[in-house]
C-alpha cells in the first residue's frame, strides 16, 4: 500500500541525481585509475601544457600520498550518499521498506555502484586518461582540502603500515632462500638449472676475496721487459689481458690488452710498449660480486685488482670470474679441466691446496658457510687447513671437521700443495686432529 506518492516531476529530480552521484563516482574512479596508471613519459607530457587547471593538476601529481587517500575518501563519500539517497528515495516512493525490499534495494544498489561506478570507467580509462584527469582535477583538488584531516590519519595508517612490512621485509635469509630453492623446483628442473638458480641466490652475498686469482696465481708481467722478452711471455701465457707492475706486483702499473699490441708485433725490442698500459682497477677484497659487476658493466672492463688494506695486491679477479658464479665453470682452450681437484672415488678426492673454499663447496656440494666459524680470514682450502692445525702440518697428517676428513698429501717449506679429502658420516661441528 502506499503511503506516499512522489509527483512526476519530484521523481524525475530524483532520479537525475541520483544519476548524478553515480556519474561523479565514475569520474572519480576513472581518474583514479588515470593518476596511478600513467608512464614517467606520459606524466612528462601531461605536465608540459600550460593553463590554470595543468597547475592544479601538477599540484595533485606531485602529493600521490594525499591525492590517492582523497580520491578514496570522495568515492566511499558517493557510495554512501547513493546508498542513503537510495533508500530515501524507495521510502518516499513505497511509504515503507520491508525485508524484501531491503535485499532488492541492496543487490540493485551494488549492480549499480560497482557497474557504473567501477567497472565501467576502468574499461575506458586506457583510451581516456587525460579526459578522466581533466575532468576531476578542481574536484579532488577542493576536496584534497575539504577532507585534508581525514586524508592525514588514512597516510599515517598507511605509512606505518609501510613501516612495518620494510622491517620484515629482509629477515629472509640465504639459508632460506636455499631451502625455497630445493622444495619448490624438485624434479622439473636440471641440476645444472638447480646450480644456476643457487648462483643467482647467493649472488649478493659473495665477495671478491672469496672468488680471486691469489696474489701467488696471478700472470703479471714488468714493465722493465723489452718488446721481445713481452711478446714471449706473452706467447706462452695465453692471455688477452695482463696487469703490468714495477719492481713489485705490488706496484701495479696498468692492464696491458694483447690486442692493442697486434699492429706493432713486428717491432723491434726497443719498442715503447709501455705506451699502451691502460689505467687498472683497484677494489677492496670485501666488495661484493653484484656491485662489481655493475662497476664492469659502467666502467667497461673486465678486470680488477683486488688490494689488500696495505694497498699491496692481494689477487685478482675478472668478468669470467663472476659469470661463473651464476653458470657454472666456464672453460676455453686454455683452460685445463678439473685442474684443482681429482676424484678418486665416490667420496674422496685430492684438492690442490690454493682451491678456494668457495670452489671447494660447490665440488663438494656444501653450504659456502659451513667453514666460517673455523677458517679465521683464509679463503683457501689450504688457508683453511692452517687455521685447523694452527701450524704447517706435515705429510700424511690428518684433520676432521664437519662431514670432512682431510690427508695432507703434499707440502713445502711455505704452504699446503696437495690434500685428500674424504667425505665420512657427518660428525659434530668440531675439529679433530690425527696425527700422522
Amino acid at each position: 500500500m502506499l503511503l506516499t506518492i512522489v509527483s512526476g516531476t519530484s521523481l524525475i529530480i530524483y532520479l537525475v541525481f541520483l544519476f548524478i552521484l553515480l556519474l561523479l563516482s565514475a569520474l572519480v574512479s576513472g581518474a583514479e585509475a588515470s593518476f596511478f596508471s600513467l608512464s614517467a613519459q606520459e606524466q612528462v607530457q601531461i605536465r608540459e601544457n600550460s593553463g590554470r587547471l595543468q597547475k592544479i593538476i601538477n599540484k595533485l601529481f606531485d602529493a600521490p600520498k594525499l591525492l590517492l587517500a582523497t580520491i578514496l575518501i570522495v568515492n566511499y563519500f558517493l557510495y554512501i550518499s547513493i546508498i542513503v539517497f537510495t533508500v530515501y528515495l524507495t521510502r518516499e516512493i513505497s511509504g515503507e521498506i520491508t525485508g524484501t525490499t531491503l535485499i532488492f534495494l541492496i543487490l540493485i544498489t551494488t549492480f549499480c555502484i560497482a557497474f557504473f561506478g567501477e567497472i565501467m570507467p576502468r574499461v575506458y580509462v586506457h583510451e581516456r586518461k587525460l579526459f578522466f584527469i581533466r575532468s576531476t582535477a578542481l574536484l579532488l583538488y577542493i576536496s584534497s582540502y575539504l577532507f585534508r584531516p581525514l586524508s592525514w590519519i588514512l597516510i599515517g595508517i598507511g605509512n606505518l603500515i609501510d613501516a612495518r612490512s620494510e622491517q620484515k621485509k629482509y629477515k629472509i635469509s640465504v639459508e632460506d632462500l636455499n631451502y625455497a630453492l630445493e622444495i619448490t623446483t624438485g624434479m622439473e628442473a636440471t641440476e645444472e638449472e638447480r646450480d644456476i638458480l643457487r648462483g643467482i641466490v647467493n649472488f649478493g652475498n659473495i665477495s671478491a676475496r672469496q672468488i680471486m686469482q691469489p696474489r701467488m696465481d696471478i700472470t703479471a708481467f714488468s714493465a722493465d721487459l723489452d718488446f721481445h722478452e713481452l711478446m714471449d711471455k706473452i706467447n706462452k701465457s695465453g692471455y688477452s689481458r695482463v696487469p703490468i707492475y714495477k719492481e713489485t706486483i705490488d706496484k701495479i702499473e696498468g692492464i696491458l690488452y694483447i690486442k692493442d699490441l697486434l699492429p706493432h708485433i713486428d717491432k723491434d725490442e726497443n719498442f715503447r710498449w709501455q705506451q699502451w698500459l691502460k689505467a687498472g682497477y683497484f677494489i677492496p677484497e670485501n666488495k661484493k660480486i653484484d656491485d662489481l659487476l655493475e662497476d664492469f658493466q659502467e666502467k667497461r672492463v673486465h678486470m680488477a685488482i683486488v688490494v689488500d688494506e696495505y694497498g699491496g695486491t692481494a689477487g685478482l679477479i675478472t668478468l669470467e670470474d663472476i659469470i661463473e658464479e651464476i653458470v657454472g665453470e666456464i672453460n676455453d682452450e686454455f683452460d685445463e679441466a678439473n685442474d684443482l681437484y681429482t676424484q678418486l672415488n665416490d667420496s674422496t678426492y685430492i684438492f690442490e691446496g690454493k682451491t678456494l673454499l668457495n670452489d671447494f663447496c660447490k665440488v663438494m656440494e656444501a653450504d659456502n658457510t659451513v667453514f666460517d666459524e673455523v677458517k679465521g680470514d683464509s679463503e683457501s682450502l689450504g688457508g683453511l687447513l692452517l687455521e685447523l692445525f694452527e701450524r704447517l702440518p706435515r705429510v700424511g697428517e690428518k684433520t676432521s671437521y664437519d662431514k670432512f676428513l682431510f690427508t695432507i698429501v703434499s707440502v713445502n717449506a711455505k704452504r699446503i700443495k696437495k690434500v685428500r679429502v674424504a667425505i665420512e658420516p657427518k660428525q659434530k661441528d668440531s675439529v679433530t686432529k690425527i696425527s700422522a
